[in-house]
């Protein structure tokens, strides 16, 4: 947002939205891969990274015809913060320690006002979406 980057670069979805056809897995047994990796202590994220990289699954939305964490919410495994969220909260630990210890280091005192302002955007959006609840507050410096 305040960076001045330009272009979209970056990975992209597979265009097809069929199931592959190399992929030897049901979505039963997809759904059964995401359960052990989410308890294994996984993020969403990085368990559709491993299952793109270990089980050659490029879209777990195509095979099994729901997103990941709409899986671990039927199994109540989702993250009680959304994953998002937690690593603005972790991102602003850090500068914070940072800043305690390089107190003049202006760059990173309005680093940690955007990304205090970012946090405060998404909690906004997650309690009206009722995805937190409305009397969550976060502390800082305390990463969930």
């Amino acid at each position: 947002m305040y960076s001045r980057k330009k272009g979209k670069s970056g990975s992209k979805n597979p265009i097809k939205k069929a199931k592959s056809s190399w992929i030897d897995f049901s979505s039963k047994e997809i759904e059964q891969l995401i359960i052990k990796l989410a308890k294994a202590g996984n993020t969403p994220s990085k368990i559709g990274l491993m299952l793109r990289d270990s089980y050659g699954v490029p879209s777990v939305q195509n095979v099994a015809n729901k997103k990941i964490l709409k899986i671990l919410r039927e199994n109540k495994l989702n993250p009680e913060v959304p994953e998002d969220l937690n690593s603005l909260i972790k991102r602003e630990s850090i500068i914070m320690k940072h800043l305690e210890i390089n107190k003049k280091d202006m760059v990173s005192k309005r680093g940690f006002q955007l990304t205090s302002s970012k946090i405060r955007r998404l909690m906004k959006y997650y309690k009206k979406e009722g995805i937190l609840e409305n009397d969550w507050t976060y502390e800082k410096g305390k990463v969930y």
